[in-house]
């Protein structure tokens, strides 16, 4: 059985007050037309008839058309919930007026005898299961009772039969009314349910700051909750069930062509903007739209959720022009303090010079060491003027396969790579991207560079290229189609707590580094909409991982462990 709470039960009962009212109504209409017709038969077409039966028939008819009368009365005037003994004493009515008809009638040759079925089939409905196997009992109990006492009839295989489909009708009308009443009732509860649902998403809709709208497959509107009207400045309920997507963009430019794009593509929008138009003010909405299948064969519904961010970027856009600035003012007291100390060194052997008495040997040591300066400011403002004015050119296809073996071979032959191991795992298939190669060969030349630095001579530097384009794009990263280059090498490594500055220009590690080494690199790697992170190396090192946008239909590249 189903388990019902107070709530559920007493909505369960009004529904079942509401089923036995129906079969009452049409308990008492039957009874009434039966009870009638016999007496219009008494009255008109026997021929036979006796003034007594007659007189029977319209006694019955009195009594009948008087208990009825009152019983609708009780049950559907004054609205009174009937009970199981008032539902008992109708079917016993019932069941004595057939008897009586039958009797009348002729016994067991009547035509009537048959009604008995519906008797037990309202009792079946109105009772529970041992009341309708009672009934059932009760009809056989007078049918044989009328036919032994008025008719001297003995219990013959003809009687036998209709007390047996009496007991049959009875079984199974109870079993199906037992079985029609637990489906009610849970029927009932789940009725309940959802319309407790109902109310409950109706109250949170409504007082929702989200705007919501939905429509169906063909873009009429089938709901819109207050903030939605709010938020768009136009009334929506008087178009409920009618098209909507036009109005809808008429006041926020896009947003109907985004319920319709998403309706027809059957994909959902995570994150859209669009702004609107209302007479108290633009707005910029942010916009995300769930897709909702119907049948087969039907387009789905949409349903488009909204807030209004205005407010929101203006503080991400003043936000950003604050960290902006702050950086500004960070590299310019890094890039003063760097040049500072040259300019240090220089103005006091400048002194010393124009003093003129130095011997010549330290007259040239003073004049090695201006130069020396001079140099390193140099070197310094061209390596800040590549940082600052660092960007990617018009972008091409290109093929980075090439790209890192060409650069694998420059590495070898550099000098300052003299004694270290460089190993290039890169496969044998092209892996195409849009992008600058001069660009991208300097950043992966100063990795393999600043690796190879790092590992020392007897040092390992290992560069690795894998074609991602058939993975899930890169956690945190809005990479699609990835290409992975990773630089790692068996040095010192970087310490945790450095990683998250190892990017920042003039952060080094090293003696006598400008710090603009991987901050140019960092750079060229963000030009290509690509990012870069920092991990540990196989090798104990430090290994520096690129993800690279790739082009959708390029080749996925077969990587082995072939060296360059």
């Amino acid at each position: 059985m189903v388990e019902l709470t107070v709530p559920e039960r007493i909505s369960t009962q009004f529904e079942q007050r509401g089923r036995s009212g129906d079969l009452l109504r049409w308990l008492y209409v039957g009874r009434l037309t039966l009870v009638a017709g016999i007496l219009v038969a008494a009255l008109f077409d026997w021929s036979n008839a006796r003034s007594v039966e007659t007189l029977i028939v319209t006694v019955m008819f009195v009594l009948t058309a008087g208990v009825t009368a009152w019983s609708f009365w009780y049950t559907h005037l004054t609205r009174h919930e009937p009970s199981e003994n008032f539902l008992y004493s109708q079917v016993v009515l019932d069941a004595l007026v057939v008897t009586g008809i039958v009797h009348l009638t002729g016994g067991a040759e009547s035509g009537f005898a048959s009604v008995y079925i519906l008797v037990i089939s309202a009792g079946a409905l109105l009772l529970p299961l041992p009341g309708g196997l009672l009934i059932g009992g009760l009809v056989s109990m007078l049918y044989f009772a009328d036919l032994a006492w008025g008719f001297q009839e003995t219990f013959t295989i003809y009687v036998a039969l209709r007390i047996a489909l009496f007991t049959l009708v009875a079984l199974i009308t109870g079993v199906l009314g037992d079985r029609l009443r637990r489906a009610g009732q849970a029927l009932g509860a789940v009725a309940s349910e959802l319309q407790q649902l109902r109310l409950d998403t109706g109250d949170i809709l409504a007082n929702l700051s989200t705007g919501v709208i939905t429509v169906d497959g063909n873009g009429y509107l089938a709901y819109a909750n207050p903030a939605a009207e709010s938020l768009l400045g136009t009334g929506l309920q008087p178009m409920l069930g009618r098209p909507v997507l036009d109005e809808v963009d008429r006041v926020a430019p896009g947003l109907g062509s985004l319920l319709q794009e998403a309706i027809h593509r059957r994909t959902a929008v995570a994150r859209g903007r669009v702004e609107t138009t209302s007479p108290t003010g633009a707005a910029r909405l942010g916009v995300s739209i769930a897709v909702l299948e119907r049948g087969p064969g039907e387009m789905p519904s949409a349903t488009a959720l909204f807030q209004d961010i205005t407010d929101l970027e203006r503080l991400g856009e003043l936000n950003v022009r604050a960290e902006r600035l702050e950086a500004v003012a960070t590299l310019s007291a890094s890039l003063a303090h760097e040049i500072k100390n040259p300019l240090a060194s220089i103005r006091s052997a400048v002194e010393q010079l124009s003093r003129g008495r130095l011997s010549p040997s330290d007259r040239g040591v003073l004049e090695r060491l201006v130069l020396n300066e001079s140099d390193r400011l140099s070197r310094l403002l061209s390596e800040f003027l590549d940082y600052s004015g660092l960007a990617m050119s018009a972008g091409e296809e290109l093929d980075v396969h090439a790209l890192v073996r060409g650069c694998l071979l420059l590495a070898k032959q550099h000098p300052a790579l003299s004694g270290v191991e460089v190993v290039g795992n890169v496969g044998v298939a092209s892996v195409h991207m849009i992008g600058d190669a001069d660009l991208l060969h300097r950043a992966l030349f100063n990795l393999v560079l600043n690796g190879g630095q790092a590992a020392g001579p007897g040092g390992r530097v290992v560069v690795t290229l894998e074609n991602e384009r058939n993975r899930m794009r890169p956690r945190g990263t809005a990479v699609e189609h990835p290409i992975r280059l990773s630089v790692g090498d068996s040095g010192p490594g970087v310490e945790a707590s450095e990683r998250s500055r190892i990017f920042e220009p003039f952060f080094t590690t090293k003696g006598g580094g400008s710090g603009l080494g991987l901050a140019v690199v960092h750079r060229a790697v963000e030009a290509h909409s690509g990012v870069i992170f920092v991990e540990e190396s196989p090798d104990g090192g430090a290994e520096f991982v690129i993800f690279l946008p790739g082009i959708p239909a390029a080749p996925i590249a077969q990587t082995s462990g072939v060296g360059a």
